[in-house]
């Protein structure tokens, strides 16, 4: 397997991974696909902060942040996702990508990391326990889809101690 940077050719993969999420999972609360324009202008806006998971010459999951919040008290957080395709769970993709992408951002001159993850998905929020991410917050009931009320729940990790 191969963590690197993201690539403008790998945004039809990765839309594959996203949009199959988006349309048979609670894991995101959106219901909007992503088309491979929109994930290439990503990838050029994000550069370093948005990494792949290659394996076999495919790539089988994604890492990227983006800001957290507007303005300049928020310039050293970011908000992470981190998707991988079925056959990629569970074998250490993930925790590599994550580890490549906290790298990233102390590279970056970031200071906090941020997951917002739903409550249908209680894996993520172990994996990202077992990664040094402390749950910091939960907000009932602000996601809904296919008819149900989801709670996000807040983790984030320091990334340097200044």
């Amino acid at each position: 397997m191969i963590i690197r940077p993201a690539m403008r050719a790998d945004a039809p993969a990765i839309a594959r991974i996203t949009n199959a999420i988006i349309r048979e999972s609670l894991i995101t609360f959106t219901t909007d696909e992503r088309s491979t324009t929109q994930i290439t202008e990503d990838i050029s806006a994000r550069g370093t902060g948005f990494l792949v998971a290659e394996h076999d010459g495919q790539v089988v999951g994604f890492a990227t942040y983006a800001q957290f919040r507007a303005g300049p008290g928020y310039a050293q957080t970011r908000e992470h996702s981190i998707q991988l395709s079925p056959d990629a769970r569970g074998k250490g993709v993930g925790r590599a990508l994550m580890q490549a992408l906290e790298e990233a951002a102390r590279t970056d001159g970031l200071h906090v990391l941020v997951a917002g993850i739903s409550s249908a998905n209680p894996g993520a929020v172990a994996f990202h326990a077992a990664l040094g991410f402390l749950q910091v917050g939960r907000m009932p009931e602000v996601g809904f889809k296919w008819g149900q009320r989801l709670d996000l729940v807040l983790m984030q990790k320091i990334l340097s101690p200044e």
